[in-house]
């Protein structure tokens, strides 16, 4: 038994527990002081001495401790906006979608626009939205609507008009305005499109910015999260710029999470910009809030053929298209984009959903050069169509993969629009979360809320199960060889987690650790399928201070 110093514990913390390292769950009393872990003793003695010295006493009884849960790919704020306006993330049908447009814009006569966003595509069926849809439901007033991964925008007409779009507008770099037969503009703007109605809305207050934060902050937190990534700061597509935000909450002390900004890289602005990310960076130095990487974006998604594949499209009868998405940075200025940023010390977070876009982060990555001193943290987000032979290249460059698990399963999304646009052999290589860990790659994972949903079990569910939650036991599994362990996926969102926003003392229950914890309602190695998916968050600690409950 070890003899502890005389100074008493803050917390005592006894349950059933697991960290990174261990095959099966333990019980012990966890001994918090000063914001970090000084103690955790499975011996009954010794732990009833933590607890007879401990100014708080906890036991999580049926409960589960688990380290501090990361998400390393997530956009509170935007969600948080979205809570603050029209949020559709909770309607299917396109009847349902326009009604609640409808319900809306009457409640809220005060507003100029009409905005928000959480629709998806699989709700309107091949035809996608229309403007003429919205002008039905909101006439007077200008609407705009991103889809719920934020690639597009679903406008109506007043909207267009105000923005001064056009048959004759050209389509701007990086992005497209959908058209029909005619040349007129459907109403709905893909990629950086988007930017035209963005840039004559009036841009979010500081007093909506900052309490959006509170609103994505609290979530995150009943989630069980305790550390994240957001995944893009900066100015991209017209969103707003959210760096500021973080600055303001980490100085007043409202920042309860610990955040790691990724930078967004604008790729109109050339190599000129790097000397004000090096300065954002240096200014993001409080307890909570620092910026450690870059975003850069190499593609679209494939529900609008804007994800870079090396072969192209398949049509709805499988026939091959033309399209094969575009690379936002050509290979070679990518090239010289990663060595600017690795030789100014920057980890990398790479957005990829197609096939190209992957090959051509990697094949940048393999000609770095290491730089004295650092070690660096690059990952490659979503990863939706990986060519097999580039698998076992993550592990090779130390290049972490970022899972959104709740995608791979089957699902309106999945079955209606990715799988017929990337043909049957495409589709077999969606998501290849069991190669990548036999290739020996790391995985991190995150939710990319508002994207989809925030719950972290129930992306380890289908992680797991490759199948939402709920599904019957008959309904087909989505390509069942890439199926995962529970400690894998539980790494992914713990020391994955960790390793990727550089924060050396979390993701893990030890001596010397800080003190973030998450306590979940049920043991997560011994609750059968149906129920894993539904745990619910307990109560949560950053630095041994309770910061939701």
């Amino acid at each position: 038994m070890p003899a502890f110093s005389n100074d008493a514990f803050d917390l005592a913390i006894t349950g059933e527990y697991w960290t990174p390292g261990l095959k099966h769950p333990q019980f012990a009393t966890i001994g918090v002081r000063d914001g970090a872990i000084r103690a955790v003793e499975q011996d009954l003695i010794a732990a009833h001495e933590i607890r007879t010295r401990a100014r708080s006493r906890v036991d999580v009884d049926s409960g589960f401790i688990l380290p501090g849960l990361h998400d390393s790919h997530v956009h509170p704020i935007f969600a948080g906006l979205n809570a603050q306006s029209c949020d559709l993330s909770a309607v299917e049908t396109t009847e349902e979608v326009l009604a609640a447009i409808f319900e809306y814009a009457q409640a809220h006569p005060e507003r100029d626009w009409i905005t928000g966003g959480g629709w998806g595509f699989h709700t309107f069926g091949p035809e996608g939205p229309h403007r003429k849809q919205l002008d039905a439901v909101c006439p007077h007033r200008p609407a705009a609507l991103a889809v719920r991964d934020v690639h597009a925008l679903w406008v109506n007409s007043e909207a267009l008009r105000r923005a001064g779009i056009d048959r004759d507008t050209p389509d701007p770099e990086g992005g497209y305005i959908q058209r029909d037969q005619d040349g007129h503009a459907t109403g709905v703007l893909h990629e950086a499109a988007m930017a035209l109605v963005y840039d004559v809305q009036a841009a979010p207050s500081s007093e909506t910015l900052d309490r959006a934060l509170r609103i994505g902050q609290e979530r995150l937190h009943a989630s069980g999260i305790t550390s994240w990534q957001d995944a893009l700061i900066g100015s991209f597509g017209g969103n707003p710029d959210i760096f500021d935000t973080y600055i303001r909450a980490d100085a007043a002390g409202t920042l309860t999470g610990r955040v790691n900004g990724a930078l967004f890289w604008d790729p109109n602005k050339g190599f000129d910009q790097i000397d004000e990310l090096q300065r954002r960076r240096a200014q993001a130095k409080g307890p909570k809030f620092r910026a450690h990487a870059i975003k850069l974006m190499q593609d679209g998604i494939p529900e609008n053929h804007t994800a870079a594949l090396h072969e192209p499209y398949c049509s709805a009868t499988g026939a091959p298209l033309t399209e094969r998405g575009a690379s936002l940075l050509e290979p070679a200025e990518l090239t010289e984009v990663v060595h600017l940023l690795q030789d100014a010390q920057f980890d990398m977070h790479f957005h990829a959903m197609g096939d190209r876009a992957t090959t051509e982060i990697l094949d940048a990555l393999s000609t770095c050069e290491p730089v004295r001193g650092f070690t660096p943290r690059h990952q490659i987000a979503h990863l939706q169509s990986v060519l097999p032979a580039d698998i076992p290249r993550l592990a090779q460059l130390d290049v972490t993969a970022n899972i959104q698990a709740l995608w791979a399963a089957h699902g309106e999304q999945m079955d209606d629009l990715c799988i017929p646009l990337l043909g049957a052999e495409r589709a077999e290589q969606q998501f290849p979360f069991k190669e990548i860990v036999d290739a020996g790659g790391r995985l991190a994972a995150g939710s990319d809320w508002p994207v989809s949903g925030v719950s972290p079990f129930e992306a380890m569910f289908v992680a797991i199960h490759r199948q939402m939650p709920g599904a019957e036991t008959n309904t087909p599994v989505f390509t069942p060889h890439q199926r995962i362990d529970l400690i894998h996926i539980l790494e992914a969102y713990t020391s994955g987690g960790a390793w990727v926003n550089r924060q050396p003392r979390t993701g893990q229950i030890a001596v010397g650790s800080a003190a973030d914890l998450t306590v979940i309602d049920r043991n997560p190695f011994e609750n059968d399928r149906q129920t894993f998916a539904q745990s619910q968050t307990t109560a949560v600690y950053v630095q041994g201070q309770i910061v939701w409950e």
